[in-house]
């Protein structure tokens, strides 16, 4: 409880040092308020086009996003078994680290439609990090365990719950965590330079060109909504299953 309202404190006093930024500048169109921003969301949720942006951006950047958690996940199980994976991904993991959400963007438009660009994106950003989280995980895994299931022959089920899974999750957790604001921001971006139909991110483009500040800020405040949303319907999700497995 009692972290709740250090976290809510510390949310509305970054909200007023933005409500006396605004102030001190005078210029909604150089910085909107919280006031205004609130205000026009309120608006904005009024409208079917607004629910429909939410819809198209979100379902393409979750399928990125599940798309890449999985396969960062199979190839760090294997990396963490095989020696021989572990080099082969390595040159193509630091690759996708390092090249810049924008080089991706536009080479990518070279392959796919617009409508595809967040999709592959938010793949590319995904993989690398669940691929290194789960790398760590699976490397700092406590060999001792292993060695007493060897000895008491515990059944391949019960030691997968009980050795890997357990001590695995918290890894797995964090990554899936930073990858998910990752995702929202690179897809967003992705679409703010493929400005595929009925996305967020040509509103955000339209609300650039227009000069609508308040609706850039209205829709980025949405964003982070939609990014915490996400990440903790996922973990959920993730919690659920797991348990499901622990009871068989």
């Amino acid at each position: 409880m009692k972290k709740k309202l250090i976290s809510a404190a510390a949310v509305i006093f970054w909200i007023a040092v933005w409500q006396i930024a605004a102030l001190a500048v005078g210029k909604s169109l150089l910085l909107a308020s919280p006031v205004e921003v609130i205000q026009r969301l309120a608006t904005l949720v009024q409208e079917q086009q607004f629910w429909q942006s939410i819809l198209y951006s979100t379902s393409r950047i979750m399928l990125g996003f599940i798309f890449g958690m999985t396969t960062g996940v199979i190839f760090a199980v294997l990396a963490g078994k095989f020696v021989f994976f572990e080099k082969l991904f390595a040159p193509l993991i630091a690759a996708v680290k390092a090249v810049p959400v924008a080089s991706f963007t536009i080479l990518a438009l070279i392959w796919v439609t617009s409508a595809q660009l967040s999709v592959l994106i938010t793949f590319l950003i995904a993989v690398p990090i669940a691929y290194s989280n789960i790398f760590e995980g699976i490397k700092a895994l406590d060999g001792k365990l292993t060695v007493m299931a060897d000895i008491f022959r515990v059944p391949a089920s019960r030691r997968f719950v009980g050795i890997y899974l357990s001590q695995i999750m918290p890894y797995f957790r964090s990554s899936a965590k930073l990858a998910v604001g990752m995702c929202w921001k690179s897809g967003v971006a992705a679409e703010v330079i493929g400005i595929p139909k009925g996305s967020i991110g040509r509103e955000l483009y339209n609300s650039k060109v227009y000069l609508e500040t308040a609706d850039l800020f209205a829709w980025t405040l949405m964003i982070i909504i939609l990014s915490i949303i996400t990440e903790k319907l996922f973990l959920l999700i993730v919690d659920l299953i797991v348990r499901r497995i622990e009871k068989l």
